[in-house]
């Protein structure tokens, strides 16, 4: 069976987007020697569930505000979700779909970053209803 293993965030300046996953998710980034610009993104130990990334220059045109995704969409495991939207608000991202239970799962947020990109908020709890 197949898996992800690896997945990128593109923006039309990379480097605005740096401070804002670090501040939201306490990713580490590290620049990649090779002949493009590129960030590498850990996102946590290796001894845990999970991948790691990367961040590059956008190769066309950004995304249309309020038009459908056409894209992966990835989803973040976060300890308190309204934490993580009002942090992710104040970095300059905005609610894509409000918090939301996803009943015996969880609850679940969309957020776009100042890029444009969209990404999912997910805090465990089996109670949601």
């Amino acid at each position: 069976m197949s898996r992800v293993v690896h997945f990128e965030i593109h923006a039309d300046s990379p480097e605005q987007l740096l401070e804002f996953y670090k501040s939201l998710f306490n990713w580490q980034f590290s620049k990649w020697n090779g002949p493009q610009d590129y960030w590498l993104i850990s996102t946590g130990s290796n001894a845990e569930p999970g991948i790691n990334g990367g961040l590059l220059k956008r190769r066309g045109a950004s995304p249309a505000p309020g038009q459908a995704v056409n894209a992966f969409v990835c989803t973040i495991d976060v300890a308190e979700l309204d934490k993580a939207l009002a942090k992710g608000q104040s970095l300059g991202g905005t609610v894509s779909v409000p918090k939301m239970a996803v009943p015996g799962v969880g609850w679940l947020a969309y957020l776009t970053d100042p890029a444009g990109n969209i990404f999912g908020l997910m805090q465990n709890d089996p109670t949601a209803k």
